[in-house]
């Protein structure tokens, strides 16, 4: 019923730029809090980026503020992750997270390899 699939992963050279998306169904998406999360190898799941449901305000940890942009269309369904000047060390699975109230949805993630 629920899905968020995230598409857009893929190998990319360091200094490389790449778009995530996720796709959403199954909700009333612009009811939802977005967020994209990032695990790497043997890491805890990261916070990279927020949007409020509205797309009014967006929160970035230091790690990614400045070369990484969400954003969403609503209209569409979609959440989007904007990577820039990517590092080695941006290397993970990328998930994006849906949340409302106590409901919380997690797509399968995309891999993003950062490497030369």
């Amino acid at each position: 019923q629920v899905q968020l699939v995230e598409s857009g992963g893929g190998l990319v050279q360091p200094g490389g730029s790449l778009r995530l998306s996720c796709a959403a169904s199954g909700f009333t998406f612009s009811n939802y809090v977005m967020s994209w999360y990032r695990q790497a190898p043997g890491k805890e799941r990261e916070q990279v980026a927020r949007i409020t449901s509205t797309g009014g305000i967006t929160t970035y940890p230091d790690s990614v503020k400045g070369r990484f942009t969400i954003s969403r269309d609503n209209i569409l369904n979609t959440v989007y992750l904007q990577m820039s000047s990517l590092k080695p060390d941006d290397t993970a699975v990328y998930y994006c997270k849906a949340q409302y109230m106590f409901r919380e949805y997690w797509g399968q993630g995309t891999q993003v390899t950062v490497s030369s």
